[in-house]
């Protein structure tokens, strides 16, 4: 063996420790995997490439010069995951916390280039303390490289980010921008600002945990769309979620062969809308007898539990679903529920993956609250990206679809390709004791029992027109159907919109109403 390469090997191996042997074992202290373990969990064995090993920052300000480490605090490469290949970035908190530098963001920039070239995912496993204080304006030049790259790859190929660590500052951006965002409870934070400067600016105490920490940007904040209970699962529900992606927006999802029959009888559906309208039930049970296998991998589970949104199988081809939740507030669309089921939408559309609409929406929560804060902006939100989509759309009625959010809910006149009702839809402007009231309400202050007039009068309006005949009568819907049959009748739609090819009109983007 030459010297050479003896040389080598020793200079590659000094590399690989990071920030050395102590700064790793406070990271295992803390809990926390180190980049490489990370990588080593999260692709196929033997199979990452690394890039830019020996990299090292430019700056001398404040003796940085004297404070060099090979690789610089990201460790960057390609891999394949499940044989499909990836290209991805693990920040080393080892190495001055897992600042960014400018050389720092140029790896990361260079695997997001060659991510958009050869038409793969970007994963980007987070741990950092934002810019690189030392390094000034040069630190947030690459943010902003990083950021715009991010754009680029947006609907193009598949971007997810892990947050495994403190993320500050510039730092939370990135992930912002991408198309997943996954939380491990213990050790992850997201916050443009820390405590300490929300005490100096605000004087407000917080601790990390309450300002960013996972479970308030799963529940209130939207910001993460999954949480973890450690980084060994983040990385297997990595894997879980690129399952149901294609690589880039050329592509179509990936086929998993199902053993699940097409013709699976689905009995317990044809029970399961109460006799009473106002009793609620759980439209997961709806979606897990229906999808192969009874799979379902929710998005965003504990923001704006009134919409359901994720991933499943039909016949072993990829789909999203959205759903209404009569469980929470009825299931009724507020300004979160609208976001979270509009950007879902939009992702599907982007990706090839088809859209399947369970509907059982009372209309649009009212109040003040919602009106000052936007619900007619956000609201349109959800209108517009189902309008905007060109991949298979098909609506399942369930129960109620009243009002505008019967529009939004991709109805027939939002271009849905097909739509289903069950006999148990009422399709109508409102429901029909608000619709008699308006109606009647002077026929019944004149009637000797104003009461009983308006049950009498509700009866009547229930029968014409809490039902989905009316509806079908106008080629609004196309079928009724047996609840039990829904699984066999969405699947063979799915075949049949399988080679859709539709456009929208020329431009260079539309002006969605943010």
């Amino acid at each position: 063996m030459t010297t050479q390469i003896i040389k080598l090997r020793e200079k590659r191996d000094a590399a690989t420790l990071g920030g050395g042997e102590k700064r790793v074992q406070e990271q295992h202290e803390k809990g926390k995997l180190t980049a490489r373990e990370r990588i080593e969990l999260l692709v196929d064995p033997d199979s990452f490439e690394e890039f830019d090993l020996f990299v090292t920052h430019r700056c001398t300000n404040f003796d940085m010069d004297e404070q060099v480490y090979p690789g610089d605090g990201v460790v960057t490469g390609s891999a394949t995951i499940n044989g499909r290949l990836v290209y991805l970035f693990a920040q080393d908190f080892t190495v001055f916390g897992g600042s960014l530098s400018k050389t720092y963001a140029e790896k990361i920039c260079k695997i997001m280039d060659m991510a958009l070239k050869n038409g793969c995912p970007v994963i980007g496993l987070n741990d950092s303390g934002g810019a690189r204080i030392q390094e000034g304006i040069d630190a947030l030049a690459g943010y902003a490289e990083i950021f715009w790259r991010n754009v680029m790859a947006s609907g193009v190929v598949p971007q997810i980010s892990a947050i495994l660590g403190p993320c500050a500052g510039g730092a939370v951006y990135s992930p912002a921008i991408t198309d997943f965002v996954m939380m491990e409870k213990r050790n992850s934070y997201m916050f443009v600002t820390g405590p300490k400067v929300v005490k100096t600016v605000l004087n407000e105490v917080v601790t990390t945990e309450d300002l960013g920490g996972a479970e308030v940007h799963s529940s209130k904040s939207g910001v993460a769309h999954f949480i973890t209970n450690s980084e060994e699962e983040t990385l297997l529900l990595i894997k879980k979620l690129l399952s149901y992606l294609p690589s880039n927006n050329m592509e179509d999802p990936p086929y998993v062969p199902s053993h699940d029959p097409i013709d699976r009888a689905c009995a317990s559906l044809d029970e399961i809308i109460p006799e009473n309208p106002n009793k609620p039930y759980d439209i997961l049970d709806v979606i897990h007898e229906m999808v192969d296998d009874r799979e379902f991998l929710q998005v965003m589970l504990n923001f704006a539990q009134n919409v359901v949104v994720g991933f499943a199988r039909m016949n072993g081809f990829p789909v999203g679903i959205v759903a209404n939740q009569p469980k929470i507030l009825a299931g009724v669309l507020d300004i979160d529920a609208s976001i979270k089921a509009a950007r879902f939408v939009r992702f599907c559309d982007s990706f090839n993956i088809p859209l399947i609409v369970l509907e059982d929406v009372p209309g649009f929560l009212p109040g003040t609250s919602q009106e000052h804060n936007g619900i007619i902006r956000n609201g349109a939100k959800l209108l517009y990206a189902f309008a905007e989509a060109t991949v298979p759309k098909i609506t399942v009625i369930l129960r109620k679809a009243y009002g505008g959010a019967y529009c939004v809910m991709n109805s027939r006149h939002m271009r849905a390709d097909l739509v289903y009702a069950w006999p148990s839809a009422e399709i109508a402007v409102m429901g029909p004791k608000g619709a008699v009231e308006v109606i009647f309400r002077k026929e019944a202050q004149a009637s000797d029992d104003p009461k009983q007039t308006l049950l009498e009068r509700e009866k009547e309006y229930a029968e014409k027109f809490a039902n989905p005949f009316v509806a079908a009568e106008r080629g609004y819907i196309d079928d009724i159907i047996e609840p039990s049959r829904t699984r066999f009748r969405l699947i063979r739609a799915l075949e049949m919109l399988a080679n859709k090819k539709d456009s929208i009109p020329p431009r260079k983007h539309g002006n969605m109403p943010l």
